[in-house]
């Protein structure tokens, strides 16, 4: 009963936005409040499980969304993103741009959180494309492709470090085996589907495509890149740097502080406002203004995140995904498929990378200890299987069709396939090295 609710529930918010043309953010609360009142939740409990949803998942993701807003603009009135898009063009060709943006992704991807890396390389991506009258979506699906990837198969990111410390697996064979199939798992969907979506020609949210600024004004490209690098460096070296040192030290709290994702993000716009000249060719209330221009074109997608929050909450409080990994922990399935399994189903029901990877952990570890089972590909199969088919109630879903302005079908079609693709090539990639490891 509880997982026809949610399937019932989906398909009713999918009709609301796309054939009533609803608000999203209205449309996530009622099918949320309506969802959890059949599931059984009281009133009450109903009510803090939404508001619950809204405030973890813009907890989280709000500071990272507003500022990355204002380092995307600030990028982009510099000319930052002009020099950037140039050199790329130069250096690799328009014909190999996309394959440019897919190795950047995965790159890029490996020390930051997905929506940092989206907010810094997607309007470079967009500004790309719209400058040589490419579809935008054939630019930045190689480049979201790796940046999938590398959230759901590799540590530091949320869901697989947790897998890797509650399923006992070794942090360095993880990483060699995540890296060995997440090269044909980006192949396959950012590069061959990738190719594929070339018709979805839709105009990109222009508030993300940065301006023509004079030959004379432009920062240099040196720059430009250490401005788009810099929350890397900080969050990359932070997580290498601490690795080293113990517990309680001062220097140690201080990279930790550095090296988050929100503190990161506004060191970096204050180094934008001076590297990039903003303050020598923009007065300061014209610096003002761009800040406010760059939240209010943000700030629906945050009340959409805020949205799927609260039907995400409201499935897991629930029940929705234990009943789901109860049902399927006594399957009949080869255990990698098992764990992909269970990790795929609550994820296309809840939404989340995260819960559905910490969740299916729960059910999984108590096999590891009675099967001859390897704890670095079990990790791999379930952060393959919590990547599995992006829809309506996950925030990257919206995230995507904001900055790309496709319709609700066409994200379906290309942002959910090729998440779906990573899913599945991950879990071949684990059944594959299964045979050797």
């Amino acid at each position: 009963m509880p997982i026809i609710t949610t399937i019932i529930g989906i398909l009713v918010l999918v009709l609301l936005i796309s054939y009533c043309r609803m608000y999203t953010f209205l449309a996530f609360l009622i099918v949320s409040m309506g969802i959890g009142l059949v599931l059984g939740l009281k009133p009450e409990a109903l009510m803090k499980s939404v508001q619950n949803g809204i405030g973890s998942t813009l907890g989280s993701i709000a500071g990272i969304i507003a500022l990355g807003a204002m380092l995307g603009k600030l990028v982009g009135i510099s000319g930052a993103a002009q020099q950037i898009a140039g050199k790329m063009t130069e250096w690799f060709g328009v014909k190999n741009i996309r394959w440019a943006f897919m190795v950047t992704g995965f790159i890029v991807g490996l020390p930051l959180f997905y929506s940092v890396g989206f907010m810094l390389l997607v309007p470079i991506a967009i500004t790309v494309a719209f400058r040589n009258k490419l579809p935008a979506v054939y630019v930045g699906l190689p480049l979201l492709a790796s940046l999938s990837v590398t959230q759901g198969y590799l540590p530091p990111h949320p869901a697989p470090l947790f897998l890797v410390k509650a399923l006992n697996a070794d942090m360095g064979l993880t990483l060699l085996y995540g890296m060995i199939i997440s090269i044909p798992a980006i192949l396959i969907s950012g590069g061959l589907y990738g190719a594929t979506v070339k018709k979805y020609t839709s105009i990109p949210n222009l508030s993300f495509v940065a301006p023509a600024v004079e030959a004379d004004k432009l920062p240099s490209v040196f720059m430009s890149v250490l401005t788009v690098l810099l929350p890397i460096v900080l969050i990359g070296g932070s997580s290498l740097l601490t690795a080293h040192i113990r517990e309680g030290n001062f220097l140690k709290n201080s990279l930790l502080f550095v090296g988050d994702a929100t503190v990161s993000l506004a060191i970096t716009v204050l180094f934008a406002l001076y590297a990039l000249g903003i303050f020598k060719n923009h007065n300061r209330q014209e610096v003002n203004q761009h800040f406010i221009n760059s939240v209010k074109d943000v700030a629906s997608l945050l009340l959409i995140f805020g949205g799927a929050g609260a039907l995400k909450q409201v499935l897991t409080d629930g029940g929705v995904s234990q009943i789901i990994a109860a049902n399927l922990q006594h399957a009949h399935f080869n255990v990698y498929v098992l764990g992909w399994t269970i990790a795929a189903v609550i994820r296309v029901c809840v939404g989340s990378s995260t819960v559905s990877g910490i969740t299916t952990a729960g059910f999984i570890a108590p096999m590891m200890l009675t099967a001859t089972i390897n704890p670095n590909l079990m990790v791999l199969s379930i952060g393959a299987g919590s990547m599995m088919f992006s829809h309506v109630n996950d925030t990257g879903f919206w995230l995507f069709r904001e900055y790309f302005q496709l319709s609700l079908k066409d994200t379906i079609k290309t942002w959910s396939v090729m998440d779906t693709l990573v899913s599945v090539t991950g879990l071949l990639g684990v059944l594959v090295l299964s045979w050797f490891v």
